[in-house]
């Protein structure tokens, strides 16, 4: 499929500035994985994107990526998926979103994402339970035509944006809709390490 021109296949947004309410406030961002932090992981898994762009402080990486915050801070995921997509440079004909506290998600994953999106608004992971995780794409158009203004992104919760949406839901290989919300979970990814 031909692009028009100034716009690009996909591009990715990674939530990184939350509260870790139950990570006592925790930079979720910083967590160590196998020697790498839970960003790297994040930006790493979106790799097929054509831009990264993070909403969270700025803090070093090894890929380029652009960093943005939404205001006022901590408007929750509506609010930072919102302004991340208006920080991209060029209008993508999917937005991969992706939470910083999911290192199982890979490349593959945004893949399959997109393969079961086809003919849908999108597409997300969901756990072993069949909860909808915060990994996913969106066809940025619909994305756009169903956003809240300013003020109602602001604490919105994730459900009611996307219940506007036709999405498909992608059940996870092995670990991969595994999220790191409590401290069991950090040491769930400690245990990892050592195996690896």
């Amino acid at each position: 499929m031909d692009l028009p021109p100034g716009t690009t296949r996909f591009a990715g947004v990674v939530l990184a500035g939350g509260t870790a309410a139950r990570l006592d406030g925790a930079d979720k961002a910083s967590l160590e994985h196998a020697g790498r932090t839970l960003l790297e992981w994040a930006v790493d898994a979106l790799l097929d994107a054509s831009e990264v762009v993070v909403v969270g402080d700025p803090v070093p990486t090894t890929r380029p990526v652009t960093f943005t915050r939404e205001s006022p801070r901590y408007g929750g995921p509506v609010a930072a998926l919102l302004t991340g997509r208006d920080a991209l440079a060029r209008q993508p004909a999917t937005i991969g979103v992706l939470a910083v506290d999911m290192p199982r998600v890979t490349p593959y994953t945004f893949r399959r994402l997109h393969e079961a999106a086809q003919g849908r608004d999108g597409a997300f992971l969901t756990d072993t339970g069949g909860r909808r995780q915060l990994a996913g794409v969106l066809d940025a158009a619909r994305l756009d035509e169903v956003r809240p203004d300013h003020e109602g992104q602001h604490g919105m919760p994730l459900h009611r944006l996307l219940a506007l949406l036709d999405l498909a839901e992608v059940a996870p290989l092995g670990e991969e809709g595994r999220d790191v919300d409590t401290w069991a979970d950090v040491r769930d990814l400690q245990d990892d390490n050592s195996v690896h």
